[in-house]
């Protein structure tokens, strides 16, 4: 089980999401008023809390959301999961689509401190089940498919693929 520590948005693309603390989740879309939402594979983002205090840690003072992530959960390591693992928090179900990222020309994170852990750490989920998720709500692995039955997602890059 995983806790969630923040729900992040962004009105615009291109720009750092802001923790809201709760938020609806859109089936086949992603988060409700997000830039990033959409029917792609990539519609929900999350990132390890474990991480980003890690990188706070090396003197970096960043933001929930500074990464582009939606949800900030404690407990997890996510990058460990296999594409097509599900996660449950409430009535939300996500399917794990993409293991990292390539960053997009050195993000503005990257910019200011000379890392970013989302091209390593990050992780993309689509939104199977649309519902509420908020700050403190518990976070679950449901199943873990078995290698090859989920696959790649289609238009995903090899980039980070497990």
């Amino acid at each position: 089980m995983g806790r969630v520590r923040a729900v992040c948005i962004s009105e615009k693309k291109g720009t750092a999401k802001r923790n809201v603390g709760k938020c609806n989740f859109l089936e086949d879309f992603g988060l409700e008023n997000d830039a990033h939402g959409g029917k792609w594979h990539r519609q929900v983002s999350l990132l390890s809390y474990e991480a980003v205090e890690a990188f706070r840690a090396r003197g970096a003072q960043v933001e929930d959301g500074a990464f582009g992530e939606n949800l900030l959960v404690e407990g997890f390591d996510f990058k460990s999961f296999p594409v097509g693992t599900i996660f449950t928090c409430n009535d939300v179900v996500l399917e794990l689509t993409q293991i990292g990222k390539k960053c997009h020309s050195e993000c503005e994170i990257f910019k200011q401190v000379g890392d970013c852990i989302m091209p390593r750490e990050g992780v993309f989920a689509r939104v199977l089940h649309g519902g509420t998720i908020q700050t403190g709500d518990e976070l679950y692995v449901r199943e873990k498919r078995e290698s090859g039955e989920s696959g790649k997602a289609e238009g995903c890059s090899d980039h980070g693929q497990r």
